[in-house]
């Protein structure tokens, strides 16, 4: 009886141990998400107080000043910015989802050409965005002779996004259940029909979320346009992917760094806009994978 009852003893206390380290870890988890939640809230606070006796229409009406900050705007940044994100889409996403589908369903494991993509696909994730910068400098600007442009910029940010939307899209495919696949092929469907009609459509709440995330990081890089020596100050509009440009981190930069304290007030609501807009297209990609989600 007593060598029965001493692992019976055991195994309750371990029964027990077990939903106090849980809940210990949940707890934990919820007060790192509640600091970081309310640092966030925190800093939104102050940049919308701080900003909030610019945030009129002159400030997405006017274009910037540096002798009438009481009257500057930053139209000239926010449609440089909406040239840069959109030509980044439509270079990058589907660059990068095609090579995630090849990485993915057609690609060799076993070959070394193929690992060797995978491990510099890893590394560019990690490189700096001065170094993209650096790039876009040497080869596009000067070598390729696109000058300091919309294009140069976009082609700039497109390599430097790319190794996330890969990763991205390669997770949210492999994420897949394999019998949808499988079902598909004994349906008589090829490979390519499995892909576009089967898989693509289950993993395009994961695609979405990667490449709205990966945007948004592009929207925000300011040292990339600092080496390719965009302008701050642009009081003219862009009309093409030739024309010259400034983005809005770089009008924020610029703001901050003025003597007057009315480019403060400015600075503060420039990120309100730019905050917006990031807001913007995160609701667009979270309307994407409720919808898809709903479906699958």
């Amino acid at each position: 009886m007593t060598l029965l009852s001493t692992p019976r003893s055991a195994v309750e206390l371990a029964g027990k141990g077990r939903p106090l380290k849980e809940h210990l870890f949940r707890i934990a988890l919820l007060c790192s998400l509640a600091i970081a939640l309310l640092f966030l809230a925190m800093l939104i606070f102050y940049v919308v107080e701080q900003g909030w006796p610019r945030l009129n229409s002159m400030l997405w009406e006017n274009q910037p000043s540096i002798r009438r900050p009481e009257t500057s705007g930053i139209q000239s940044g926010i449609l440089g910015t909406l040239w840069i994100i959109a030509l980044t889409a439509v270079m990058a996403l589907p660059t990068g989802i095609l090579a995630a589908i090849y990485l993915e369903e057609y690609a060799d494991k076993t070959k070394w050409y193929n690992r060797l993509i995978e491990l510099n696909i890893s590394n560019l994730a990690a490189v700096p965005s001065i170094v993209y910068g650096i790039l876009g400098l040497g080869i596009i600007a000067r070598w390729m002779q696109f000058g300091f442009t919309i294009m140069t910029g976009a082609m700039t940010i497109s390599l430097l996004v790319l190794p996330i939307v890969i990763i991205s899209a390669r997770e949210a495919i492999r994420a897949v259940p394999p019998s949808i696949r499988e079902g598909s092929l004994a349906l008589g469907a090829t490979q390519w029909q499995t892909i576009y009609r089967q898989v693509l459509p289950a993993a395009v709440p994961g695609i979405a979320t990667g490449s709205i995330l990966a945007l948004s990081r592009a929207i925000g890089e300011a040292a990339p346009f600092l080496m390719l020596g965009a302008a701050t100050m642009v009081r003219f509009n862009p009309e093409g992917v030739w024309s010259s440009f400034s983005v809005l981190p770089l009008q924020i930069y610029t703001f901050i760094t003025r003597p007057q304290p009315e480019y403060a007030v400015l600075a503060a609501a420039a990120i309100v806009v730019l905050l917006v807009i990031l807001l913007l297209m995160n609701s667009v990609a979270i309307w994407l994978r409720n919808r898809y989600q709903k479906r699958w």
